[in-house]
């Protein structure tokens, strides 16, 4: 059993981003400068901070993770064998196809092994590439081979150093996106700060490097930034095209490394389309976003050898069926409430109709059933019947797919996260059922709730994305204790937002009737530095203890048995 143990030898100031809303180049006093030209040198400085600390911080949590990796295993000092060895489960068999592509004789020899591997599966050829999500491996693999840096960086630390390097990616794409949807960057720094401190919930990259959520997440937070920048109002065509092309390179580089990209994407696909219905999205923007999902993952399944698994995906069939539906019913959104309900509903159900059909047209064209086990799983979990499929079973038998732990909350909590984010979801909930009453509303009550500004509650599309997206994965979370990494990371955003956004801060002193625009700047400011001044009283010790714990691998068993089992394959004689 793979150990690690003790080691006995020791070997030698905040700024508003320029946005269009009313706290545009508003000072952290609340003071706002009156020259034009000294705005936009504040912008600019703002600017020019934020992104220093956002490129900062991504850097440290690299190497913050990168420390944990060396410290709790000793990867340095120990041998070749055992480095491999600490790749757990899957992890060790995606490493490998990395380390065949290397010790290739050329690249197109080693390519050739992929498409048809003899060794993954006993008695049977397989193409390694239609299979599984490697080519991140493989393009890696391309990359090691053909820079100069094979006599300064081993095979094995170039790979590693890959993942944790995307982990700042990662902290920085989250940065960004908290930041686009407050204004300020303080909310991005608060994001990182609780993205770090809760890693135990955020991120297993430390212990899992090779698995293929490491390898997508990252991208997958980088699409979440650019989509929240596309749904921003007044963005000029070029800006807009830019934003797009952005979308859609994460969309694609998060399909193609990940097997779950599918799901995923559904349920993101399934977050436009319930804003899209409530009229709280550009439906211009949201059916570009669908034209991108589907693009990108044809463009995995050519490359997948025409995966047939992808082509009948649900994605496609679901995202099709909205565009079809959207072109039978024209005038969806007109008419009152009443009239606007019925014609919702109609087309809820139209759409879950032509899903239903085109996704099992295309089942029974290509006679694919190879993702049934995973709708099995479901029925089993959910306690709509039992299985004796054996691929749903062993699904069933995963603890990382149970139900999420209660004590994962507790955690969360201990960082004030979870509290944070619970009352600014609270709050964003009742905001968005408003806009949503009034958006189905007829042309009177608008008017008529209008008149009372006091009550006219507002919110942006960024903003009423971020909280369905939450609300959804926040449920895949609760159901699938693996999925949770996709929630927690995006709780930190949602809280951080909240607690330096002008409009939570806004509607909370409008409710108590104590609103003025520089009690809302204050409040944005000060709550959020003070959070963060308490979790660095409380978690700094606790980082640099971890920090300074040395402890190495350690599995003499295992190791012999693998040592035993190469002098016997290149001796010729396995059974000897």
């Amino acid at each position: 059993m793979t150990t690690v143990r003790q080691r006995r030898v020791g070997k030698g100031t905040e700024a508003a981003e320029d946005q269009p809303s009313e706290e545009t180049n508003v000072k952290p006093d609340g003071k706002i400068p009156s020259d034009h030209t000294g705005g936009k040198l504040w912008n600019i400085l703002s600017v020019t901070v934020g992104g220093i600390v956002a490129i900062s911080l991504g850097l440290l949590t690299s190497v913050y993770v990168a420390t944990l990796h060396e410290n709790d295993l000793w990867f340095s000092n120990i041998k070749e064998v055992e480095r491999e060895i600490s790749f757990r489960t899957e992890c060790g068999l995606y490493y490998s196809y990395y380390k065949q592509m290397i010790q290739a004789a050329s690249i197109q020899q080693g390519l050739h092994g992929l498409v048809y591997d003899n060794k993954t599966e006993s008695v049977r050829t397989i193409n390694i590439l239609e299979r599984m999500n490697v080519y991140q491996e493989v393009f890696l693999s391309i990359l090691y081979r053909i820079l100069p840096i094979q006599q300064y960086l081993e095979p094995v630390y170039f790979y590693i150093y890959t993942l944790f390097g995307l982990q700042a990616v990662y902290v920085i794409a989250l940065y960004v996106t908290s930041w686009l949807l407050s204004g300020t960057w303080l909310s991005g720094l608060l994001a990182a700060c609780w993205y770090i401190t809760n890693r135990v919930d955020t991120t297993r990259v430390e212990f899992t490097i090779p698995l293929r959520e490491n390898w997508a997440l990252p991208f997958f937070a980088v699409q979440i930034a650019a989509i929240t920048y596309l749904l921003r109002t007044h963005l000029q065509p070029v800006q807009e095209r830019l934003t797009l092309m952005a979308v859609f390179i994460a969309t694609f580089l998060f399909s193609l490394t990940w097997q779950f990209n599918q799901f995923m994407m559904l349920i993101q696909a399934l977050a436009l389309f319930i804003l899209d219905c409530l009229d709280m999205l550009p439906t211009a923007k949201v059916t570009w976003l669908y034209i991108i999902q589907i693009s990108g993952l044809l463009l995995v399944c050519v490359l997948q050898f025409f995966n047939s698994m992808i082509l009948g995906s649900l994605l496609i069939s679901f995202n099709a069926s909205v565009l079809i539906a959207r072109t039978i019913q024209k005038n969806l959104k007109t008419g009152g409430l009443l009239n606007r309900l019925g014609k919702l509903i109609l087309h809820v159900l139209l759409v879950l109709c032509l899903t239903l059909l085109i996704n099992k047209f295309i089942k029974k064209i290509l006679n694919l059933e190879s993702d049934e086990h995973i709708f099995k799983f479901l029925k089993a979990k959910f306690g709509f019947g039992a299985t004796r499929d054996f691929d749903a079973n062993l699904y069933l038998c995963e603890e990382a797919f149970g139900l999420l732990p209660l004590n994962t909350f507790s955690r969360l909590s201990d960082t004030l996260l979870f509290y944070v984010y619970v009352f600014v979801l609270f709050l964003m909930a009742v905001a968005a059922v408003i806009v949503a009453f009034r958006n189905l509303s007829g042309s009177n009550q608008v008017k008529l709730m209008e008149k009372m500004e006091e009550c006219t509650i507002t919110l942006k599309p960024d903003a009423a994305y971020s909280l369905v997206h939450t609300v959804l994965f926040g449920c895949l979370a609760l159901s699938t204790m693996r999925m949770k990494y996709l929630w927690t990371s995006h709780m930190c955003v949602f809280a951080s937002f909240g607690l330096c956004s002008t409009e939570v801060w806004k509607l909370i002193l409008k409710c108590v009737h104590l609103y003025t625009s520089q009690r809302a700047q204050v409040l944005k400011y000060s709550i959020p530095i003070i959070t963060l001044l308490y979790i660095s009283y409380k978690f700094w010790p606790g980082i640099m203890d971890e920090l300074s714990e040395l402890r190495e691998f350690y599995d003499p068993d295992t190791v012999e048995l693998m040592n035993w089992i190469n002098s016997s394959v290149n001796s010729g004689d396995p059974w000897r």
